[in-house]
């Protein structure tokens, strides 16, 4: 995942918001670099994750899990299940950030206790700690207040953009939020705040056409579609294909 990160031009991922086995693999077949699991919004517990972890440890793709807050008891297990990165969600403060950043760093950087569940991690905590990528995730308009400071964060990988709840927090409409002025300032206004501190940007587009845009802005990290809408629109096409006139 960070090897990944490192290159020039941008990461593309896909979202699971359920336990699947077909999931992961068919976004790996498809050319994404990583795959990302929703432990906020999506129907998943700390055994579904750990295994699809393990399954993704075989194939060509980095793993993500976001969590709803900086609690070091979920995000210290999908780390010991293997995950790549944790996306933590709704961060407003430095002291989120840093809390989060002390999650996935053992004593006496941090708090994450020692336990990895997969004998291919080893078991030499710096090689443990270093491994892993940390992003806060911006989706409030209280987060934009403290931009500098959370960037400031020792330890943190970067900053990922969550347009819908953004656009919420400014009053905006969730649907089109990313063409909106209000909202798409603020994306741009994030991006230049972690360039600036030598951060990573990412972003959830939720399409190609977003996914495109983010690009062109300068995003190196951008989710294109969570499983449920690939399948559907995979879906949608083969009926059109099949009953047009």
């Amino acid at each position: 995942m960070q090897r990944a990160l490192e290159r020039a031009t941008p990461i593309w991922g896909g979202w699971i918001t359920g336990p699947t086995v077909l999931g992961p693999d068919e976004f790996a077949r498809a050319g994404y670099d990583y795959v990302a699991f929703d432990a906020q919004h999506g129907y998943l517990d700390d055994a579904d994750i750990a295994g699809m972890l393990r399954r993704a440890e075989h194939l060509p793709v980095g793993t993500v899990v976001r969590l709803p807050d900086a609690d070091a008891a979920p995000i210290g297990r999908v780390l010991d299940a293997g995950a790549d990165a944790v996306v933590i969600a709704m961060i407003e403060s430095a002291d989120q950030a840093a809390a989060a950043v002390a999650a996935t760093r053992y004593q006496p950087r941090g708090i994450r206790s020692f336990g990895p569940l997969r004998a291919s991690l080893g078991r030499d905590t710096a090689a443990l700690e270093s491994r892993v990528s940390v992003f806060a995730m911006i989706e409030t308009a209280a987060a934009l207040s403290g931009l500098s400071a959370i960037c400031a964060v020792e330890g943190l990988t970067g900053l990922y953009v969550g347009p819908a709840d953004l656009a919420l927090s400014l009053g905006v409409d969730v649907v089109g939020a990313t063409k909106h002025p209000a909202v798409l300032d603020a994306i741009v206004r994030i991006h230049r705040a972690a360039g600036a501190a030598g951060l990573v940007t990412g972003i959830h587009a939720g399409d190609g056409t977003t996914g495109r845009a983010m690009a062109k802005l300068g995003f190196s990290m951008i989710t294109l579609t969570a499983e449920a809408h690939a399948l559907r629109r995979g879906a949608a096409e083969h009926l059109r294909e099949a009953t047009e006139p």
